[in-house]
C-alpha cells in the first residue's frame, strides 16, 4: 500500500511506498493498530531498503534548496576555531581536551607545566578513517601510573575499555567489552566498571538491556578473570554503578530503578569485619549521591525532605535519617551538584536556570560566592584534595566557552584561555523573559538574537526545549545556533517543566500523568512570542532531541496550526512500546507504562505516533535519526515518519533523514555534525521563507 498518493501529488514529492501489515495490539480492552511494526526490525532487508529509499527522497529535496551549499560553507567557517577544555591535573601532568577546529574528535593533550609545550596523549581521530570512534570516560589510577579509557564506535552506547601506561604511552593488552552506562573507578591496581552479558550480534542495538553487573578488573589480566562484585538476579531492570572515594576507603554502590530514584550501599575497606555491602540510603523514592567522605562519615547530596536538595553528613554505622547532620541546608535556589577540590566543597546552584557557585568548608561554612562573568553556565569545579587550584569553564548562548583558573586559597579567578572565533560576540545578546503557561505557571525563556532585532511580528524563530528527566536547560554556546542568529533568527530556549531548573517539584510537574504540562509550556511559549510581536506561526520552527523529540512530536500533533517547521530528532515517538527496547524500560519512572491501565490512558493521549490524524495539514517536518541509535531506537522515527507521510494533507514536506554510522548524538564527528546542521538549516530556512545573507 502506498503512503498517501494524493498527498504526495499535492506536496510535489513522491514518497516511498511503505507496506502496511495487519498488526493490532489489545491494551486493556482497547485495540491499537500498528501497521508499520515491521520497521522495528532494523536488520531486515525490507527495513534497509525503506531507509535507503527515504534517504534518497530526502536528499533529493534538500539538493534543490538553492542556498544549501552556502550554508555548509558558512558553517565550516564558523566551526573552524580552536575549542579548548579546562585543564585538570593527574599525577605529574596537566591534561586538557582540544579540537583544532574541524577535527572530527577532540584530542586529549598533556603538559608537565601550564607553560610547557603540550603533547598528544590520546587522539581518537587516528582510530577510524571517518572519525566515528569517540573517546568516552578517562580515569587515572591513584598513583598516576595508568589510565583506563572507554571508546564507542559509530555512536552506539556500547563501549570498550583499554589501559595505557601513562609515562610511556604504551598500551597494555587488556581489553574489556560490552560495557554500557558505566564509569571507571580505580582502586589499587585495578578498577570497577559496569557491563551486560555479551548480547546477540543481530539484536545488540535494539534488544532490551537487562541484568546490569559490576566487575573489578585487575590490570594485566583477561576480562574472563574479572571479579563479579554485584549482580541482582531478582531485579533485571536495575542499573548498578560503583564509585570509590578519593582516599579509596569507601566503595559506594549506586543502584537505580529507571531514571528517577536511587539506593546507596557502602563498604568500608578499612573495616576488616565488613566483607559485603551494607545499606546507606534506602531507595528508590529520592535521588541521593555520595559527594565524598569526611573521615569515617559520608557527605551525601539528597532531595529527601528537601525538594531543592541539601547536603547531609551520614555515619554509615548509624545511617538512619534521624542521625543525619545537615551540612548545607536547602536554599530557595535548586542545588544541582557539589564538586570537591583542595578540601573544599563547591555547590552548584541554579537561579532562573543560570549558574551560581559557592565555596564551602566540609563542616558547612560558606567561604565565598565565586563571581562569574555573567548569566551563563559554569562547570568543572573539581580537583584533588592536594591541589591548590582548579580550572572551570564558562559559556552562554552568545559566548563560546572560556576557561578560568581559580585559586582555592584566595578565591580569585583569572582568565586562562579564550577562544578566537570568527564572529563578534558583542553583536549578539541574550534576554531572559517570563510568560505564563496554560495553567498560569510562570515559565522562563531565553531569547538570543543579533542586536537591533525589531519586534515586528515577522522574525524567524527556532523554539527549542527538552522538558524531562530532571535535566535543566542552561545557557550554552552552539556554533550551529549562532548561524541561525546570524541570519536574523531568534534562538529561543524554554525552561520547561520536567527539568530541574526549579527543583524536584518542577520535575514532577512535567512527568507521568503531568507530562501534558510540558507540551502546554512549549505551545504557550510560542503563543507568548506571537502575542509580544516577536514572530508569527508561519515563522516558527520547533526543535528538540530524544525526550525533546517527543516534545516536538506531541506539540506538532496537538497544535499543527501553531508552527511552520517541526524538527523532531531521535525522538521517543511510540509511547506504548518504548519500554521494550534497549534501555527504554528505565524511562517508565518518568513516563509510565502502557502495561498499566491508567498510565496507558494518558500515554495514548499524547503519544506522537498515535495522534497523527489523517487529512490534517502538518508543519514541514524533517525527522532525524541514526542507524546506530541504541538509546532511542530508530524504529520510533521510522514508524512516525511513515505514518506522517500517509496522514499529511497539506503541501508541506514530511521527510526523514537517517544518518549512518551514527547514534543518539554523543561522539558524533564534526564532519557529520556539519552535514546534519547544513541539512537542518537548509530545510528550516527554506520553509520559513528565509535566504542566506
Amino acid at each position: 500500500m502506498t503512503t498517501g498518493t494524493v498527498m504526495a501529488q499535492r506536496s510535489g514529492i513522491s514518497y516511498p511506498q511503505t507496506r502496511k501489515t495487519d498488526v493490532t495490539d489489545n491494551y486493556h480492552g482497547t485495540s491499537i493498530a500498528d501497521p508499520y511494526r515491521w520497521l522495528e526490525d532494523d536488520n531486515s532487508a525490507d527495513t534497509k531498503a525503506w531507509v535507503k529509499e527515504e534517504n534518497t527522497v530526502t536528499q533529493s529535496y534538500l539538493a534543490k534548496i538553492p542556498f544549501r551549499e552556502a550554508i555548509k560553507k558558512r558553517l565550516e567557517v564558523l566551526w573552524n576555531y580552536p575549542k579548548v577544555g579546562a585543564p585538570f591535573k593527574k599525577g605529574n601532568w596537566y591534561y586538557f581536551y582540544k579540537n583544532d577546529g574541524l577535527q572530527n574528535q577532540a584530542v586529549l593533550y598533556r603538559q608537565q607545566t601550564l607553560d610547557a609545550p603540550p603533547e598528544v596523549f590520546i587522539d581518537p581521530n587516528k582510530l577510524s578513517a571517518n572519525g566515528t570512534v569517540a573517546l568516552g570516560s578517562v580515569a587515572f589510577s591513584k598513583n598516576g601510573k595508568y589510565v583506563a579509557y572507554l571508546l564507542a564506535k559509530a555512536g552506539s552506547d556500547w563501549q570498550q575499555a583499554f589501559i595505557m601506561d601513562v609515562e610511556t604511552k604504551g598500551m597494555l593488552s587488556d581489553s574489556l567489552n560490552w560495557i554500557k552506562f558505566s564509569g571507571l573507578s580505580w582502586r589499587g591496581d585495578g578498577f570497577y566498571y559496569s557491563r551486560y552479558d555479551q548480547p546477540d550480534e543481530s539484536s545488540k542495538l535494539s534488544k532490551k538491556n537487562e541484568y546490569h553487573k559490576v566487575y573489578y578488573h585487575k590490570i594485566g589480566t583477561q576480562q574472563e578473570q574479572d571479579e563479579l562484585i554485584h549482580q541482582d538476579k531478582e531485579h533485571p531492570l536495575r542499573n548498578a554503578g560503583l564509585g570509590v572515594t578519593e582516599d579509596e576507603r569507601f566503595l559506594i554502590l549506586h543502584l537505580s530503578e529507571g531514571t528517577s530514584g536511587s539506593e546507596l550501599w557502602y563498604r568500608d575497606m578499612k573495616d576488616p569485619a565488613q566483607t559485603d555491602f551494607r545499606l546507606l540510603v534506602k531507595g528508590f523514592d529520592y535521588e541521593p549521591s555520595v559527594i565524598d567522605n569526611d573521615g569515617d562519615k559520608l557527605l551525601v547530596l539528597t532531595n529527601q525532605d528537601a525538594p531543592d536538595y541539601k547536603v547531609v553528613l551520614v555515619d554509615p554505622k548509624h545511617p538512619e535519617k534521624e542521625n543525619w547532620k545537615v551540612i548545607i541546608p536547602e536554599k530557595k535556589e535548586v542545588l544541582q551538584s557539589v564538586g570537591t577540590a583542595g578540601g573544599w566543597l563547591f555547590p552548584n546552584y541554579l537561579k532562573d536556570a543560570s549558574t551560581r557557585i559557592y565555596q564551602y568548608s566540609y563542616n558547612g561554612k560558606q567561604e565565598r560566592e565565586i563571581v562569574l562573568p555573567g548569566i551563563g553556565t559554569a562547570a568543572g569545579f573539581g580537583a584533588e584534595k592536594k591541589d591548590k587550584e582548579l580550572f572551570y569553564s564558562f559559556t552562554s548562548y552568545v559566548s563560546p566557552g572560556m576557561v578560568y583558573k581559580y585559586d582555592l586559597a584566595t578565591g580569585k579567578s583569572s582568565l586562562y584561555s579564550k577562544p578566537e572565533v570568527k564572529f563578534n560576540p558583542e553583536d549578539y545578546e541574550t534576554k531572559q523573559v517570563f510568560f505564563n503557561s496554560k495553567d498560569g505557571t510562570r515559565v522562563p525563556i531565553f531569547l538570543s538574537y543579533k542586536k537591533g532585532m525589531v519586534k515586528n511580528g515577522d522574525n524567524p524563530v527556532l523554539l527549542y526545549g527538552y522538558g524531562g528527566f530532571n535535566i535543566p536547560q542552561t545557557p550554552g554556546f552552539n556554533v550551529s545556533n549562532l548561524f541561525f542568529m546570524e541570519q536574523g533568527g531568534i534562538f529561543a530556549v524554554v525552561c520547561l517543566r520536567g527539568g530541574s531548573e526549579y527543583g524536584e517539584a518542577w520535575h514532577k510537574a512535567g512527568m507521568m500523568e503531568h507530562k501534558q504540562n510540558v507540551f502546554d509550556d512549549f505551545t504557550s511559549a510560542a503563543e507568548f512570542l506571537i502575542k509580544e510581536k516577536y514572530t508569527e506561526p508561519s515563522r516558527i520552527a520547533i526543535r528538540g532531541g530524544s525526550n525533546g523529540g517527543l516534545l516536538v512530536g506531541a506539540c506538532m500533533t496537538q497544535r499543527p496550526d501553531l508552527f511552520k517547521v517541526a524538527l523532531p530528532a531521535v525522538g521517543v515517538m511510540d509511547m506504548l512500546r518504548f519500554q521494550l527496547f534497549t534501555i527504554g524500560w528505565a524511562w517508565v519512572t518518568e513516563y509510565g507504562s502502557s502495561e498499566k491501565p491508567e498510565q496507558f490512558k494518558y500515554l495514548l493521549k499524547y503519544s506522537p505516533l498515535h495522534n497523527l490524524k489523517h487529512g490534517t495539514r502538518y508543519p514541514a517536518t524533517l525527522v532525524t535519526t541514526a542507524d546506530h541509535d541504541d538509546r532511542v531506537v530508530p524504529a520510533h522515527s521510522f514508524k512516525f515518519a511513515a505514518t506522517l507521510q500517509e496522514a499529511n494533507a497539506g503541501p508541506n514536506p514530511t521527510l526523514i533523514r537517517i544518518d549512518t554510522q551514527a547514534g543518539h548524538g554523543a561522539g558524533k564527528p564534526t564532519s557529520k555534525l556539519i552535514e546534519e546542521a547544513t541539512d537542518i538549516w537548509a530545510f528550516t530556512m527554506f520553509n520559513l521563507g528565509m535566504t542566506v545573507k
